[in-house]
């Protein structure tokens, strides 16, 4: 059951500010290195998770201009 909670997609809106907080936290000058890599990762799997959604809704927008053209 916890996979599954760990599984669920947050909306882009929340992960931008989860990175803009992972930002903040990264130039903290009191943040350690392992910590400042800990965070960098998290960040990278956000933006990765951002680019995979951004690039459905793209294909589904070009999907619907592609119907709308034929109509």
């Amino acid at each position: 059951m916890a996979k599954k909670d760990e599984e669920k997609k947050i909306s882009l809106e929340e992960s931008f500010e989860m990175l803009d907080q992972l930002i903040e936290e990264m130039e903290s000058d009191e943040i350690s290195l392992e910590d400042s890599f800990t965070k960098y990762e998290q960040g990278m799997k956000l933006l990765r998770e951002c680019n995979e959604t951004l690039d459905t809704v793209e294909k589904k927008i070009q999907i619907i201009r592609g119907v709308e053209e034929e109509a």
